[in-house]
């Protein structure tokens, strides 16, 4: 075998071996919800029900969130500074995500009038096509970007409430800080339990 060779088959067994790897972390991400993160000096602190928070004076500015939503708009989450915003990262593939759009939708008509926007973020979806029909099978009515290659989420701070899993929420302040995180589904109950003390803030 000529040292080319053994080049090219190194260079396509990395590249196997990689996408193994990232394949199983978002499948198994998806089934379990992921694990919490930040690690070392972190200014945030996780409940027993696996939401983790930060107090108001050691949040971190969320990043910026723009782009194409699904249905071909252009959408900036800064733009909604001075209301709470949940922002969940989801993908049509992912069972957790399916269990929890109910939920979302039912707190977003709930909470619309009181300064809550809801936002999607829908990943690793190959077209806007499955996830338009995920929108219309549960009736989301709140916009979501399309981020086919996790570039969004690739833009939240190491050691921050930065979505690591799909499904992740995050509940965003109404100076466009992220004040709390889930990395797992939501049931309409602890959804509340997330928003309700930041909506609360004066």
């Amino acid at each position: 075998m000529s040292a080319a060779s053994r080049s090219r088959s190194r260079t396509r067994a990395t590249l196997l071996t990689t996408g193994a790897a990232v394949a199983a972390l978002i499948l198994s991400a998806c089934s379990s919800g992921g694990t919490s993160g930040g690690g070392g000096d972190t200014n945030f602190v996780m409940g027993a029900d696996g939401i983790s928070t930060v107090k108001k004076a050691d949040r971190a500015a969320a990043p910026d969130l723009s782009g194409k939503t699904v249905d071909g708009k252009q959408l900036d989450v800064a733009g909604y500074k001075g209301k709470v915003v949940v922002l969940n990262v989801w993908g049509s593939w992912c069972a957790p995500c399916r269990a929890e759009a109910p939920n979302f939708e039912k707190v977003y008509k709930d909470l619309g009038a009181d300064g809550v926007q809801f936002v999607g973020i829908n990943t690793r979806d190959a077209n806007t096509q499955k996830a338009l029909a995920f929108e219309k099978e549960f009736g989301v009515t709140y916009p979501s970007l399309y981020d086919p290659t996790g570039k969004l989420m690739l833009r939240f701070q190491k050691g921050t409430l930065n979505p690591q899993a799909i499904p992740s929420t995050l509940v965003i302040d109404r100076d466009g800080k992220i004040a709390a995180r889930s990395l797992a589904a939501l049931s309409e109950e602890k959804l509340r339990k997330m928003i309700n003390p930041v909506l609360a803030e004066k």
